[in-house]
């Protein structure tokens, strides 16, 4: 079962962010020496050594990257190859990655893809989703559920999965500062107050960025907003500058340990064992210490220099990115929000009313999605949610 610590609270079910306890995770350990791809072969190693190893696998460069050091090994080392497994979604225009996938399998030539079709099978609150809110209650993030059809999949064997490169590759912050810092940019006027901030204390940074114009949550309560937005004004005020310690900022945080936390924890009812490399703290650590204080050059560059002996230039390179909204809010949730009443949600933080101007939009904000479940699992029976089959 989930830990207790790791379940989201009242104000994270409302807003959909891991904001609120901050647990005590240990600090990352740097590696002196250790190249990055070692420690990366180590962590994919360990999945194809307990077959079937399946790979989530998108098209994307990070589940591609996976997909690609996983199949080197496994034929350089003799383990059983692995096998991709990837979602179809013919009604989620946003989530077609099919010219992608099909570049990347024809490079590795691998014998067994598993496409599934899927319909509306992982919405919200639809069959897989209620699955884990039977066992778990709301979990954070609201899409966990994506995976346990795979997990399931993977049961006695292990799953690899492509989450985490977003985090330790993605733009943040301070990108744009240290770029200039460390020379690889020439400076621009705007500049000056970008590297100003940045090299600011961190209480000077907080006061900065609390002034900025908030990011709405057009359901919540004002003083809800203002809450969410200082919080996360002081998140951001403590990252540090140097590109190494931020990614061991991150590593503490409790968006990284309740989605390790919830991952975990599905993994387990399925009885797979899942393997995240880009979130192995060996190899969050070894990238950090390898690419030091100003970090990559982007993340491109990184990806090339890590993966380049085993990927194709152009998915290297790739910038765009699908999204799977359409799949994630389909026919149950519409069923449900079309006669929701309004019950379920927590009057103080909520405003009900907004909420369902949200739900019924043509496109809902996907963070209110967490906070769609939460009632689904409170009244879900006397708005009829649980009669879909």
């Amino acid at each position: 079962m989930l830990a207790e610590e790791l379940r989201p609270g009242p104000l994270e079910i409302a807003c959909g962010l891991a904001i609120e306890r901050v647990p005590a995770a240990p600090r990352l350990d740097m590696p002196r020496r250790t190249p990055p791809r070692m420690v990366f072969d180590g962590a994919v190693r360990g999945a194809l050594l307990r077959p079937p190893c399946l790979v989530s696998f998108s098209g994307g460069r990070d589940s591609s990257a996976v997909l690609a050091v996983a199949t080197s090994l496994a034929r350089s080392e003799g383990h059983p190859l692995p096998i991709p497994v990837t979602y179809r979604f013919p009604a989620a225009a946003g989530s077609k990655e099919d010219d992608w996938q099909e570049e990347v399998m024809r490079n590795l030539d691998l014998p067994d893809w598993e496409r599934i079709p899927m319909d509306d099978e992982l919405d919200s609150i639809g069959p897989v989703a209620r699955g884990v809110l039977a066992r778990h209650g709301p979990v954070w993030p609201f899409n966990a559920h994506f995976h346990v059809p795979l997990m399931e999949r993977a049961t006695g064997g292990s799953l690899l999965t492509g989450v985490g490169g977003d985090e330790l590759f993605g733009g943040e912050q301070w990108w744009s500062a240290r770029a200039v810092l460390a020379g690889r940019r020439r400076p621009r006027l705007r500049d000056v107050r970008t590297v100003g901030l940045a090299v600011s204390p961190w209480r000077v940074r907080h006061r900065v960025l609390s002034r900025r114009p908030p990011v709405r949550w057009p359901w919540l309560h004002p003083e809800v907003e203002e809450t969410i937005t200082r919080q996360r004004a002081e998140w951001t005020a403590r990252t540090p500058l140097r590109w190494s310690a931020a990614i061991g900022w991150w590593w503490q945080s409790r968006a990284r340990a309740v989605l390790s936390g919830t991952m975990a924890a599905l993994a387990e009812d399925a009885g797979t064992q899942l393997v995240h490399p880009f979130l192995e703290p060996a190899v969050l650590g070894a990238t950090a210490r390898h690419f030091g204080a100003a970090g990559p050059r982007s993340r491109a560059a990184a990806m090339r220099e890590i993966f380049g002996d085993v990927m194709g230039e152009t998915v290297l390179t790739r910038r765009s990115k699908a999204h799977f909204d359409d799949a994630f809010f389909a026919r149950y949730s519409r069923a449900f929000v079309a006669t929701w009443d309004g019950a379920g949600v927590d009057p103080s933080l909520v405003d009900a009313g907004r909420l369902a101007d949200v739900w019924r939009a043509e496109r809902p904000d996907p963070r209110s999605y967490l906070l769609l479940q939460a009632v689904w699992a409170r009244v879900g029976i006397a708005c009829g949610g649980r009669k879909e089959a």
